[in-house]
């Protein structure tokens, strides 16, 4: 469907968007992009009226039973703090936020050290169905404005793929969709009851009807080596077989599902994935690969963090990336009013590796990758040694250009960052080459939830987004920072040469910056031979300017003992 953005544009229609020959122009690299990583049921309520569907309960009575519900965050809600200006105002080239397709509707048992309390998909990694939205989240034209309002803004989208596994069969699903006999009701199988053992539910699994066969699925009954990547059933989910090239049919319980949801159902349905809605003779990957890059197709997704990419063959990634990349092609030529078809940069994949660094990993550049997430950046805030860091990301991303240094302080799994000194873990951060990933909330300081200490850490670093007790001063620290980074790739792009230990300068062919940090006001900084005496610098952070002399400057002033010169 074509829009005529231009005029939406000029309409006023949202406050705070560019227009289209901003988005064109723009110096946008993926080698220097700040990405934003939202959950998105966690960040924002704009429309109270979809926070419960599918028979899902959302409250169970307390705090602690509720940590792994669905909060109500929404496409809605988003677009709002888009409309706002909340990512553009941070500098912010990327919004990653979690899948969008229809999640299992049930519980699964939670985890942690006290295991019981109601886990839903509210986090996006238990598919269901791709090729519906999930209607927690809202409607495909919710979806399609917020998509639309984020490229106006000359902002990229990524969504997460997970072609590894389905989600997880739950009670709740079994009832509506009629694959096992559990003798519950609806109403029943979507409280929390704790008597039922989920382990005698799954076990039950091979007399299940309709389910996933063992045409689609790997289960650990049939001797596969669960210590193997490419054959481990991880978590207790079950593993598409992406080595059987065979042609398998769409299980019974999703053509059950379509059929009795039927027509009224358009409202969340992708529209280019309905003609993959039947058989097609295709083999279980295949079907995975096209229902997801369909998403692409039909809303111009810039990009995907992949799942646990060791436990699927590298050449089903090649086919990922191939058909993501003809995908976003068709959006583009189909779509030439939108400013986000003028775009030039391909598909962008990065993966879960576990335990990955910045180490070029020449199999999954073949496949389509640019990047694994970087487990190991410092998140201590440490001035005294970020200088070396930022030298061997340096180094590395000279060496593989097309291969970047993906990094974060938090993350849905761990808060590793020190957050008593996130101004300082913010500096280090949004300084360094490469792509720096922030976890929705770090710039707001948005605290744990209670589920840390009684229930589960995970479901507290997944807590809601605190609009009401924003550290003002942390966020405007990224703010400022964001957008210096924003207007100078070479900070993610460029060459490193070290001047001191708290010292150095980023260059390119046609740029150059110096970085100091830990510095105190009046203090002479060591350009390291970066500007010729009698240049006049600007240091970009709090807009003072100042004369080289003797191969030195100094600033008053400064905040953060910061320096950023150019």
């Amino acid at each position: 469907m074509k829009r005529i953005l231009c005029t939406l544009l000029g309409a006023m229609a949202f406050a705070g968007a560019i227009n289209a020959q901003e988005a064109k122009e723009d110096n946008f690299t993926w080698g220097n992009a700040t990405v934003y990583f939202v959950i998105t049921d966690r960040f924002a309520n704009g429309d109270p009226s979809n926070d419960a569907n599918y028979g899902r309960k959302n409250d169970y009575g307390s705090e602690r039973l509720n940590a792994a519900t669905f909060h109500g965050g929404d496409f809605k809600g988003m677009t709002e703090k888009a409309k706002q200006g909340y990512f553009k105002d941070m500098g912010i080239d990327v919004v990653w936020m979690t899948d969008v397709y229809e999640q299992i509707h049930g519980w699964m048992s939670g985890s942690g050290e006290i295991n019981d309390f109601p886990h839903y998909g509210y986090h996006g990694y238990y598919p269901l169905d791709y090729t519906q939205i999930d209607k927690n989240y809202g409607t495909v034209e919710e979806f399609r404005e917020l998509v639309d309002v984020l490229h106006s803004q000359g902002i990229r989208v990524m969504l997460g793929a997970n072609i590894n596994d389905p989600g997880y069969p739950t009670l709740l699903d079994a009832v509506q969709l009629g694959f096992a006999k559990t003798g519950l009701t609806e109403e029943q199988a979507a409280e929390h009851i704790k008597t039922w053992s989920y382990d005698e539910f799954y076990a039950n699994r091979l007399n299940w009807k309709g389910w996933y066969n063992r045409e689609w699925i790997r289960m650990p009954d049939e001797g596969w080596d669960e210590n193997h990547p490419l054959e481990a059933t991880l978590f207790g989910m079950p593993d598409y077989k992406d080595e059987n090239n065979n042609a398998v049919k769409i299980p019974a319980f999703l053509k059950n599902k379509w059929k009795k949801e039927g027509k009224k159902n358009d409202a969340w349905v992708n529209p280019s994935a309905v003609a993959l809605r039947k058989d097609h003779k295709w083999s279980p990957m295949q079907y995975v690969t096209a229902w997801i890059a369909s998403w692409v197709e039909e809303f111009g997704i810039d990009g995907m963090r992949c799942d646990i990419v060791e436990n699927t063959r590298t050449y089903r990634w090649k086919e990922f990336s191939d058909a993501c990349n003809a995908a976003l092609n068709k959006w583009r030529a189909n779509h030439p009013e939108d400013p986000a078809s003028k775009w030039t940069d391909g598909f962008y994949m990065t993966g879960d590796f576990d335990r990955a660094g910045i180490d070029y990993k020449a199999d999954y550049a073949e496949a389509g990758f640019s990047s694994m997430v970087n487990f190991y950046f410092p998140k201590t805030g440490d001035l005294d040694g970020i200088v070396y860091t930022w030298q061997a990301y340096s180094d590395s991303i000279q060496k593989y250009p097309n291969w970047h240094a993906f990094s974060y302080l938090n993350n849905s799994y761990n808060r590793d960052a020190n957050m008593d000194n996130m101004i300082n873990c913010a500096t280090t951060f949004l300084l360094t080459p490469g792509v720096a990933q922030i976890f929705y909330g770090d710039e707001t300081l948005r605290p744990l939830s209670d589920a840390k200490y009684n229930v589960d850490a995970a479901q507290a670093f997944r807590s809601d987004m605190n609009w009401n007790s924003i550290d003002t001063t942390v966020l405007a620290h990224y703010q400022k920072l964001g957008k210096i980074r924003k207007a100078n790739p070479v900070i993610g792009t460029g060459k490193q040469r070290i001047i001191d230990t708290h010292t150095c300068v980023r260059f390119s062919d046609t740029d150059k910056l110096v970085i100091r940090v830990a510095v105190d006001n009046g203090e002479k900084i060591n350009l390291g031979g970066a500007f010729p005496d009698g240049t006049t610098v600007t240091e970009l952070y709090t807009g003072q300017t100042a004369t080289v002399e003797n191969g030195t400057v100094t600033f008053q002033n400064l905040q953060h003992r910061l320096a950023v010169i150019k």
